[in-house]
């Protein structure tokens, strides 16, 4: 994997140290669809709402609880896709589709921020992209640049006031930022800005990048950016809108992709997966480098290395199961990686058996790559329902395996006498899994073995991923033994993580797998830390302490590289 070390190095030391005194003066307070305009820079105010209603937590619903809780949240989630265009009259309506694209990565929010006449016009709502966009919507996003974001997240009455992108005025001008990652030490800036007086809008730790751009007084303008990243720790592949410039920007440990192409019309476009260039016809060009700022403006893109060069920590997760087969991620196809850790789980952990199914969507690939070197059929065993959303019409009475059975439904023909080789990502909690079993064989399976294409998950992800604590994911509390008594299988077999990671070969090193073992690139802080950027106060009240599940230990790995990278060494003056 590329690294910034061929851009122009930054170095921000002579700058002017932070100073948190004169917060007050000019944090702008804002809503994600509202822009506030500088005092000193009289714009019209400019903005869309939309008329979507946030959905709200039932108490009275047993099945509602048991199916988020069971099905929803038996998965790693991630939590968003970000897109950015600069220069093509159509940029929102692009952007637009682009979401479409990017859907998979954010199911629960949406929103576009597009710039025209120096106003930054901003429409976000919760809901599918198709939900919260319509034609009079997008008719209200005129210009030649602007940024998306699709979004999952924790429900609650406050869910929409976080929906990105987040527009903020202040006095340089006005800002758009959409984020997709997680920054483990959001609390304690957010601390250390609210002790010096500044005001926040949202729970989300994406507001604290805005309020550190605001009390910069860093020249030009990319360097209020470089200036706030260096104190961020974690995550983060992020696209900035001003009134002129599109800016992109990943952490110097690239654990979330950000990837840059081109329209024929000269149009530059950044997404989180090249697949979302290839639904708007742009042409993918390179990644945007870990530690690499890229500002777009009218005299072209000017590449810029925000922090000297660490060995990238990129998600393996995002080749298991996030990304679409597709894409090319982090240099490498999705599609082929899947079919790889099926031909891995085929050849280390064989099993006689008569057809190969998947958990679909995602277990699909492997499972082709599973049947392919068993020399099986690969037959559609469960087939998916596309239609079920996270409300629905309560039975009268309950049905057992309720959540999975609303989503997969077992094809009796192909599973009845057979022994079965089910292939799915993961096993998180493993409730669903169980469901699944059971689904299996009494559809008539004679046998049913599970095929794994990851290792077991044991450890918390602290980077933008939304995975439950150490003591609720199985393969952190059971042996493979007892998971396969848990869930009911007949057999069962993980990818062995050093057979992935001869897969990969030189890029073993460049990928992040701190779910499997615990040892974080940028360890947690100390103490609690957040499992999820928004989940403070999102909808709830109440002391910290009352909130169930939002906060995590910290880690207490032993030998975790510690050492901050430290900033590049020369200043481009022509920048």
């Amino acid at each position: 994997m590329a690294n910034c070390s061929s851009a122009t190095a930054l170095n921000i030391s002579s700058l002017t140290p932070h100073s948190f005194s004169n917060l007050n003066k000019h944090n702008q307070l804002y809503s994600n669809n509202t822009f506030f305009a500088p005092l000193h820079k009289p714009y019209p105010l400019s903005s869309s709402t939309s008329t979507h209603n946030p959905p709200s937590a039932s108490s009275t619903n047993p099945i509602s609880d048991f199916f988020t809780t069971s099905e929803d949240d038996d998965r790693p989630r991630e939590e968003c896709g970000v897109v950015g265009i600069y220069g093509d009259p159509e940029a929102s309506r692009l952007c637009y589709l682009a979401l479409h694209a990017l859907q998979h990565r954010g199911q629960e929010g949406a929103g576009i921020v597009s710039v025209h006449q120096n106003v930054l016009q901003s429409v976000t709502g919760v809901g599918l992209v198709s939900d919260v966009f319509t034609e009079s919507k997008l008719a209200k996003l005129p210009g030649h640049n602007a940024i998306g974001h699709v979004r999952y997240s924790t429900a609650g009455s406050s869910m929409l006031k976080n929906v990105q992108p987040f527009v903020a005025g202040y006095r340089f001008g006005s800002i758009g930022v959409a984020h997709n990652g997680n920054l483990v030490n959001y609390q304690v800036l957010r601390d250390e800005l609210e002790e010096n007086g500044s005001i926040f809008n949202t729970s989300s730790d994406t507001e604290v990048v805005l309020h550190l751009i605001a009390i910069s007084k860093a020249r030009p303008f990319f360097l209020r950016i470089v200036e706030a990243c260096e104190r961020l720790q974690g995550a983060y592949s992020m696209v900035f809108l001003t009134e002129d410039k599109l800016v992109a920007v990943r952490d110097p440990y690239g654990f979330r992709p950000l990837v840059m192409g081109r329209k024929s019309n000269g149009a530059v476009v950044f997404a989180s997966e090249t697949c979302a260039l290839d639904l708007i016809e742009a042409t993918y060009e390179r990644e945007v480098h870990p530690g690499e700022v890229l500002v777009v403006d009218k005299n072209g893109v000017r590449s810029l290395c925000l922090l000297q060069h660490v060995e990238p920590k990129s998600c393996i997760f995002e080749h298991i199961y996030f990304a679409l087969p597709n894409s090319v991620v982090f240099g490498r196809s999705v599609y082929e990686s899947r079919r790889a850790f099926g031909i891995i789980l085929a050849t280390e952990s064989p099993v006689e058996c008569d057809v190969v199914i998947a958990v679909p969507d995602s277990g699909v690939v492997a499972a082709l790559g599973y049947a392919e070197k068993a020399g099986v059929p690969f037959q559609q065993g469960l087939i998916r329902s596309h239609y079920v959303g996270r409300t629905f019409i309560e039975p009268s009475q309950r049905i057992r395996d309720f959540g999975v059975k609303l989503k997969l439904s077992p094809v009796r023909s192909v599973l009845e006498g057979k022994r079965v080789v089910v292939v799915d990502d993961s096993i998180v909690r493993g409730t669903t899994s169980s469901k699944i079993v059971r689904l299996l064989k009494e559809a008539g399976a004679k046998e049913v073995h599970m095929r794994i294409a990851s290792p077991p998950i044991i450890a918390s992800c602290y980077y933008g991923v939304d995975t439950p604590s150490p003591e609720e994911l199985i393969s952190n509390r059971m042996s493979v033994d007892e998971i396969k008594e848990f869930i009911g299988s007949d057999s069962l077999a993980f990818l062995p993580q050093d057979s992935l990671e001869k897969m990969l070969g030189n890029d073993n090193s460049k990928f992040c797998y701190a779910c499997f073992s615990g040892n974080y690139p940028v360890p947690p802080p100390t103490g609690n830390v957040k499992k999820l950027g928004d989940f403070v106060d999102d909808g709830l009240s109440g002391s910290v302490d009352a909130i169930d599940g939002g906060w995590l230990p910290g880690s207490r790995n032993l030998g975790v590289n510690d050492k901050s990278p430290s900033l590049g060494k020369e200043v481009d003056s022509a920048v």
